[in-house]
């Protein structure tokens, strides 16, 4: 598949850009422990990332994926969570193999880059800038950043309006079902990393890549049909 027509793209964050999910682990670990619960296997926790800290911390205190936590136990875990994670944000998340020098090649190809993501905008920015890739994105929309966040396709939309592309020439890049159900509600193309937290070969995206630079033979201007 050739990607020539693409004119920007825009990328999840967590299991895409950055592996952060030792941090968010710790966070959520440490949250039940001020709650006077006891830990959650790992693999647990990953199972409930993907929607945002609010949903993070309903789900790591009743340990189920629909699960609603009382008001106040609620409230109390996630102001502990969020202040816990915002002091630990990159003790052990890291950019994923291959993400900066992908990103370096398009930007030669002059493609403007945003990230989309459903972590909030007070902890999705400064993640980049400790991890030196907040100067790479020309627009980076957290989960609270408008109204709704993905599935939805508002911030795709958002983001074509902002950086002047159709939404069929925005590629959005992610490793989740919330990056598809988005990109198919706003007209977009949409590519999924085999590396990420969700299940990438039983999603329906256009393209599966097992690393962004694999994108950019796709990408740039001659790539076969």
């Amino acid at each position: 598949m050739t990607l020539q027509h693409i004119q920007a793209i825009a990328f999840d964050l967590d299991g895409t850009l950055v592996d952060s999910l030792p941090d968010l682990i710790a966070a959520a670990n440490a949250m039940r422990h001020h709650l006077g619960l006891e830990p959650l296997l790992h693999d647990r926790i990953r199972d409930h990332v993907g929607d945002g800290i609010a949903s993070l911390v309903h789900r790591a205190i009743t340990d189920e994926r629909e699960g609603q936590a009382e008001h106040q136990q609620w409230e109390d875990g996630f102001q502990f969570f969020v202040n816990y994670y915002r002091q630990h944000l990159t003790v052990h998340s890291t950019v994923y193999p291959g993400v900066i020098s992908a990103l370096n090649l398009f930007k030669a190809l002059k493609l403007p880059l945003a990230v989309i993501t459903n972590k909030s905008q007070r902890l999705a920015l400064p993640l980049l800038e400790e991890l030196g890739l907040a100067e790479d994105f020309s627009l980076i929309l957290g989960g609270d950043s408008l109204t709704e966040k993905k599935p939805s396709a508002m911030p795709l939309l958002h983001a074509c309006q902002v950086m002047g592309v159709a939404p069929e020439a925005l590629l959005m890049v992610g490793d989740s079902a919330n990056d598809v159900l988005a990109a198919r509600a706003a007209g977009s193309p949409c590519v999924l990393v085999s590396y990420g937290y969700g299940a990438a070969d039983q999603l329906q995206a256009d393209i599966v890549v097992d690393s962004l630079e694999a994108l950019y033979p796709m990408l740039k201007p001659g790539a076969p049909g």
